[in-house]
């Protein structure tokens, strides 16, 4: 099945399970590729186990807030296969905030602000009777919680770059950035359906463009001084909120599985840029059953 068709359906499956009055219960398979990589989640909405492993954050050759590029290493976590759809988005929190809604249930949601996102983080754990990790009223997460999120910063280049340490997740040639993703030179000033692209390599799709996403972490230019080796998280306080993968207005450059960008989690005003900014959302993963 083609993946757009695979994605709508699993909406279709979204919007019933959301309505009713009960859930069943979540059935994945062993959490990883190694166990058949995507599984649907209990409200209908694909993931996967992103492995553990070490990477070289950043870049020696991008902006400065790039730098210095320094190794973390990672647990593994689960991660959406595509950008929160519109229709997700409305299933769960009674509305779309989106520009882009005329026809584009499949598209990304937009005109979502950070704290609009952890919301809805929320409440899909809470629908899928997992603990929520965001307290709303102090903005602190709980990162040990079974509950979704939005990625750490490392956790999105990790997932992004899938084993590559080129520029983007396909190699260093900007030429094949259209085969996976929609940004100001073929995006025709809107978003599209998510999953039209092609997938990096552990079946991600749309990282790079379409819309910018939301990470958890507070941004600080200069965070990567600072950087913890397991699990790095950004500051404790800052204004501004990261946003990563560049969007359909962004030129190439800003799609680079490096390059950062920011935004207050509150829009001072609505038409700033906010039809750009999507995300997707993570959660803690478990052991493979064979404790690998």
């Amino acid at each position: 099945m083609p993946t757009h068709d695979r994605q709508r359906a699993l909406a279709m499956i979204l919007a019933l399970a959301t309505l009713a009055a009960g859930c069943g219960e979540e059935s994945p398979p062993a959490e990883g590729p190694s166990a058949g990589g995507p599984f649907t989640t209990k409200i209908g909405i694909e993931m996967v186990r992103i492995p553990a492993g070490a990477f070289v954050m950043g870049s020696g050759e991008g902006e400065d807030d790039e730098t210095p590029p320094h190794e973390v290493r990672l647990d593994a976590f689960l991660m959406d296969t595509c950008e929160v759809t519109q229709v997700s988005y409305q299933a769960l929190m009674g509305r779309n905030p989106s520009k882009a809604s005329d026809g584009g249930a499949m598209r990304p949601v937009e005109q979502v602000d950070w704290l609009a996102a952890v919301t809805y983080c929320n409440m899909r754990s809470i629908r899928e009777g997992l603990a929520p990790c965001y307290n709303l009223e102090t903005l602190a997460c709980d990162f040990t919680g079974d509950g979704y999120r939005l990625p750490t910063e490392a956790e999105w280049e990790y997932a992004c770059r899938a084993g590559s340490m080129a520029a983007y997740a396909f190699g260093p040639n900007t030429s094949r950035l259209g085969d996976y993703a929609w940004f100001s030179d073929n995006a025709s000033k809107t978003t599209h359906a998510v999953g039209q692209k092609r997938p990096n390599a552990w079946g991600l799709y749309d990282m790079h463009g379409n819309v910018a996403e939301w990470c958890h972490d507070v941004y600080d230019k200069t965070a990567y001084d600072r950087h913890a080796e397991h699990n790095p998280r950004g500051p404790a306080e800052g204004d501004e909120r990261v946003l990563r993968g560049g969007s359909w207005r962004t030129s190439a450059d800003a799609c680079r599985a490096s390059a950062r960008a920011s935004e207050t989690p509150r829009f001072a005003d609505a038409c700033f840029g906010s039809d750009a900014y999507g995300f997707r959302c993570v959660r803690r993963a478990l052991p493979p059953p064979d404790g690998g």
